[in-house]
This record gives C-alpha cells, sequence and structure tokens, in this order.
C-alpha cells in the first residue's frame, strides 16, 4: 500500500471479531515489539493500542505518565506495547510508520501523534498533520514521504495486525495484559497499583 501525498489509503484489513480470552497464558516477545522498562521487571504489561484510537490517546496521554513514573522509571513494570489498526486504519498505520522512522524516539513520536490527531482529524489534512510532526522530529518531507512509502515498513504493520487477532484475540484498543492474563478493568494508576503487586506475588 502506498500512502498518497492528498488522501491516506486505507490497508484494506478488516477488523475480525474472534473469542475473548479467557485465561493467563504466556506472551512471549513478538516480533515489532516496543519496549519501555527493565528487561529484569517482575511484571510484563503488554498494551496494544491504535494511533487512531481516541480511547487509546486519552489513556495514553492522561494515565499513563503517572503509571511510567511509578511503576516502569523505576524497574518494577516492563511496559511491552503492540500496535494495532483501527479506523481510520490508514491514519493509524502511518501513525505507526512515522514513529518508527525517527531514530530512538518511537514513544515521543507516538506520543505528539496521540496529542494531535484530534487536531488532524479536524482539519481533514490529516497528510499534513502527521508530516508537521514528523519535520518537529527532524524529518525532511522527503524523509517523510518515503517513510509513508515503505512498503515493508507497512507489511510488517499489517503482519503484527494479524497476528494481535488471530494470536492474542484482540478485538478492541486498548487493550491490556498482566504477566500473560488480559486485564479489562480500569486503567487507571490505583488500579493497575493493586494488579501489578499481585501479578509481582506470581
Amino acid at each position: 500500500m502506498t500512502l498518497d501525498r492528498r488522501i491516506l489509503i486505507a490497508s484494506g484489513l478488516a477488523l475480525t471479531a474472534g473469542p475473548s480470552v479467557a485465561r493467563a497464558r504466556s506472551l512471549p516477545p513478538a516480533p515489532g515489539d516496543m519496549v519501555l522498562g527493565a528487561a529484569t521487571a517482575p511484571v510484563q504489561f503488554v498494551v496494544y493500542a491504535s494511533a487512531s484510537c481516541n480511547h487509546c490517546a486519552h489513556w495514553w496521554t492522561t494515565e499513563l505518565p503517572a503509571i511510567r513514573k511509578a511503576f516502569i522509571d523505576t524497574g518494577k513494570v516492563r511496559l511491552v506495547f503492540r500496535e494495532f489498526l483501527t479506523p481510520p486504519n490508514e491514519f493509524a498505520a502511518a501513525g505507526f510508520l512515522l514513529a518508527r522512522r525517527v531514530p530512538g524516539k518511537y514513544f515521543e513520536v507516538l506520543t505528539t501523534v496521540f496529542q494531535k490527531r484530534e487536531a488532524i482529524f479536524e482539519s481533514g489534512r490529516l497528510w499534513e498533520g502527521l508530516l508537521a510532526i514528523g519535520q518537529q522530529y527532524g524529518l525532511t518531507e522527503a524523509q517523510f514521504t518515503a517513510a509513508m512509502n515503505d512498503t515493508k515498513a507497512l507489511d510488517g504493520v499489517n503482519t503484527r495486525f494479524r497476528r494481535a487477532i488471530g494470536e492474542d484475540q484482540v478485538q478492541v484498543t486498548p487493550t491490556f495484559f498482566v504477566n500473560g492474563a488480559p486485564y479489562e478493568g480500569e486503567a487507571d494508576l490505583a488500579a493497575l497499583s493493586k494488579i501489578f503487586a499481585l501479578a509481582a506475588k506470581g
């Protein structure tokens, strides 16, 4: 798929529903995982989110900062981020392609996409909005265009999306797993503090 300058073309991958995950199970490392936190942390916190998802953007920008400060930056929890696509799929995919193109700044770029997605959607200028973010992180327009036209990188996004649906049975975003167990409750600092404490005890 090529992302056109004037309109980002949908990936054509339909979101398919699957049975909900009902039991804890191992979530081994997967190609394309993006990780924050120490590898030795006793708790693995897997987050599936989409760059185009309003609920993901809200959680990422309002809840995650406190969780990161209390648990991830202190070595207690390792966050494993996995990309998912929700409508408009093309914007979600483009956001991930952009974040991966800026060396060493994946989470910073993704955070900026989440912060600005609403304004970009309201403007209707998706390409220009993402280009501005790329330029904010030092990409030229040519480098940004190359990122959007990177079919190999896009194939990786689509492969990870299919794996999320097929293997981890993810249906909505954000979706959370704590030490392999699906977690569906409140995902604020207070609630997750209790869940992380229980997970750390094994």
